[in-house]
């Protein structure tokens, strides 16, 4: 492991840079990971930063304790201790899951538990999910609220219309079986092999051409509002770009060296 990219104990949310996979982790677990706090600016800042930081390829989302995020901090609102203006209309592009929605880093969330209203939307947002056996998806309808920072838009997308009704409109509580039946995880896994495994996953993901992983996901984020025949073009035109790069002159060489490629993502 590399040294710490910022791991100061104190902070609402933690990072560790570790061979190109920037770890992130909501880090109030007294509060079950609650929204609360610094915890929105700060996981914008971060997203933000690893988004333009070369040495960040993938993105590992998680949460201390036993929760991955247990919604919005009612108690700190009531408060004022959150700025709930940061979540308002005039704000809500810089909010942590429209940050995530702009990223081409991949972000691969380590689902340790618990995901509640706002954390449920932020953990759907991620690219991949690898879920705890303990892990669990609470939609927000009998909290009088809906999903509101995601959920609308991407459970229809995920699971079809009808089940994403079930899931929002019925309000049940996902467990980890419920969680892979619907697809709304890669893997489900033993709780105690969650980050071991995650962080194989991020590490095989870091190792493929950077360029190439980013431009993947560029094209497949566009193709969910774009025709076949718009998406195609876009794709060529990334294509063309990537035949141009250090990185496929290094797939092309180590391929006829049989050996594995060494990508610099330029």
């Amino acid at each position: 492991m590399s040294l710490p990219y910022s791991c100061d104990p104190e902070d609402h949310v933690l990072t560790e840079l570790v061979d190109h996979v920037l770890v992130v982790t909501i880090n109030r677990p007294d509060r079950m990971n609650s929204i609360g706090g610094t915890v929105i600016t700060d996981l914008s800042r971060i997203f933000l930063e690893a988004e333009h930081d070369n040495d960040v390829r993938v993105i590992l989302f998680t949460g201390a304790g036993r929760a991955f995020c247990s919604g919005l901090d009612l108690k700190d609102v009531s408060s004022g201790k959150t700025n709930t203006n940061a979540m308002g209309p005039t704000k809500i592009n810089e909010t942590p899951p429209m940050v995530m929605r702009r990223m081409d880093t991949p972000i691969l969330c380590a689902l340790n538990g618990a995901a509640a209203g706002y954390g449920m939307d932020m953990a759907l947002g991620c690219d991949m999910i690898i879920a705890s056996e303990k892990a669990r998806f609470v939609p927000p309808i009998r909290r009088g609220a809906v999903p509101e920072s995601g959920g609308t838009w991407l459970l229809p997308r995920l699971v079809g219309w009808q089940k994403a009704s079930e899931i929002v409109m019925l309000g049940r509580i996902l467990e980890s079986q419920d969680i892979e039946r619907l697809g709304l995880a890669n893997r489900v896994v033993p709780h105690d092999q969650l980050l071991d495994t995650a962080m194989a996953w991020a590490q095989e993901m870091a190792h493929n051409a950077p360029l190439a992983v980013q431009a993947a996901k560029r094209t497949m984020r566009q193709g969910l509002d774009s025709t076949f025949e718009v998406n195609s073009q876009a794709v060529m035109a990334e294509i063309l770009q990537l035949f141009r790069t250090a990185d496929f002159k290094e797939a092309i060489t180590a391929f006829m060296e049989k050996r594995e490629p060494e990508f610099e993502g330029r």
